[in-house]
């Protein structure tokens, strides 16, 4: 199963790791990076607790065996 997104609603959208590392288990998408086309490409997700962020592409939330949508 997969997590239904749409990358033009991803912006400060929250996010839940299924499986947290260094207690980091909330996230919230900061920033959207485009392509020269304008189309969403990577994400800047930051973690809650520690506000250290790190670039993912967006497609990668869609698998839910790594990531939930909202925090939970």
């Amino acid at each position: 199963m997969t997590n239904q997104i749409n990358p033009d609603t991803l912006y400060q959208s929250k996010w839940t790791a299924v499986s947290p590392e260094h207690k980091e288990k909330h996230f919230m998408v900061t920033t959207l990076i485009y392509d020269q086309n304008n189309h969403v490409v990577d994400v800047i997700l930051q973690a809650v607790l520690t506000k250290r962020a790190f670039t993912l592409h967006w497609r990668e939330l869609k698998n839910d065996r790594t990531w939930r949508t909202g925090w939970q």
